[in-house]
């Protein structure tokens, strides 16, 4: 089974026009809608983009900071963002979608990933 990112969205910015204020020291909240390549539905997952420069700004005022579910890059290009995510998703493979939204989810943070019911 294989994954399709049948969306992409923020809740920062209208990534179709806008623009973050600096291009080189940024972070802003990616929604990624992924869903099964082969049929319906859709889960929603969870990643925030920054740059190191962000990075090290978030260290200094507010000590150590965990990085799961970031994804670092040199600056803000939606374009090569949205790309790399797409590739790197839609190349994973799993049995199940159960499967393969863990995986998924090592990128960003899935809806149900601490869900047990």
């Amino acid at each position: 089974m294989k994954a399709i990112i049948r969306n992409i969205h923020s809740p920062d910015i209208d990534l179709t026009s806008g623009q973050v204020e600096d291009s080189l020291n940024f972070s802003l909240l990616i929604q990624l809608i992924v869903g099964p390549a082969d049929g319906p539905g859709e889960e929603s997952f969870d990643v925030v983009v920054c740059t190191p420069a962000w990075i090290a700004h978030a260290v200094k005022e507010h000590g150590p900071l965990i990085g799961r579910h970031y994804l670092i890059t040199d600056r803000y290009d939606i374009v090569r963002i949205a790309n790399y995510l797409r590739q790197y998703i839609e190349s994973l493979e799993a049995d199940t979608w159960q499967g393969l939204a863990e995986k998924i989810g090592r990128i960003g943070k899935w809806e149900f990933e601490d869900y047990s019911g």
